[in-house]
């Protein structure tokens, strides 16, 4: 029988290109709503999803003949993957695919944060010509924490290689992963001497507000806060506070935890005054969900989720 995989968002055309030359029927539905799918999805085999919507236990038990569920992405917080596990289906993603895009971004957003690039830039524009307003500072001879040391936390300290920092690096659920690029390190000393501190985690009931009042509490020193992790891994009212106070020197935040679960429907008008603080601040550089979203990651998300897929449905 020839496996079914219903895509529910739009991806790289790789990715059913990949699917379809082995043989893998695929249909596209990036339009009918929850309950639609719901009535069609003992069909498949496979599905690709996105952010569009939750795979919950409801859609799981209706899925009678699934046997794998592709995430293009690195989360799986849309996707009851406990349960899906229970009943058998494989869930993968496809974190290796963006880790670089990541890791670059973060660096790029670090950077321009500590010499004042935004602002020099747009004062430029309009013939404002202030130097020593914009002195900047060198990440040479700081020291960075990254906090979850899987695909994104590595790439990340590897791209600091050749920067003249020291990096410390903790992880929950990992050890023995020190080497010549990082240290690894207890929470607490990152705490004690992270200048930079980078975010690296999933969303879990663990992980939601892991940055908060406690944890800002404990910072030794002032820090840069680098976010391209999920947005609510961050309590921003906490960091607002923080940089108000001055132990939070400047954010970098890729995600926000007012983010909806499509991460399409930010109304600034609607948001809370952290939010606001953060948007007239020139400590703050935002960018919309895209770390991971270079043209690279695209083509390697694809294909890392196809042959994921492939390797479940046609062993």
């Amino acid at each position: 029988m020839i496996p079914r995989v219903l895509f529910l968002d739009s991806n790289h055309p790789i990715m059913i290109s990949t699917l379809r030359a082995a043989g893998v029927q695929c249909d596209e539905d990036y339009s009918s709503t929850y309950e639609q799918v719901l009535e069609k999805i003992a069909m498949y085999e496979g599905v690709i999803i996105r952010s569009r919507f939750k795979l919950d236990a409801r859609f799981l038990d209706a899925a009678t003949h699934l046997k794998v569920i592709g995430r293009a992405g690195a989360g799986m917080e849309n996707i009851d993957v406990s349960y899906a596990t229970s009943k058998g289906i494989a869930c993968v993603h496809a974190p290796e695919g963006n880790r670089d895009a990541v890791a670059e971004q973060a660096i790029g957003m670090l950077l321009a944060l500590m010499n004042n690039l935004l602002r020099a830039d747009r004062e430029v524009r309009r013939g404002i010509w202030k130097r020593e307003e914009n002195r900047g500072y060198e990440l040479c001879g700081k020291t960075v924490g990254i906090i979850g040391y899987g695909n994104m936390g590595s790439a990340f300290a590897q791209r600091l290689k050749g920067f003249g920092v020291e990096v410390l690096a903790h992880d929950k659920y990992k050890s023995g992963f020190g080497d010549a690029l990082v240290k690894e390190v207890s929470l607490e000393e990152i705490q004690q001497r992270a200048d930079v501190i980078s975010l690296h985690l999933p969303l879990t009931t663990e992980t939601i507000h892991y940055i908060n009042d406690d944890f800002i509490s404990k910072l030794q020193k002032p820090v840069y806060l680098i976010n391209t992790a999920r947005g609510k891994n961050v309590d921003t009212a906490a960091v607002i506070a923080a940089m108000k106070s001055g132990k939070v020197i400047g954010v970098c935040l890729d995600v926000l935890e007012y983010e909806s679960v499509s991460f399409e429907k930010l109304d600034r008008k609607t948001l809370p005054e952290p939010f606001q603080y953060l948007i007239n601040s020139d400590r703050a550089i935002l960018s919309p969900h895209i770390a991971g979203w270079t043209f690279e990651s695209h083509e390697k998300i694809g294909r890392v989720i196809a042959e994921k897929v492939l390797r479940v449905l046609l062993p």
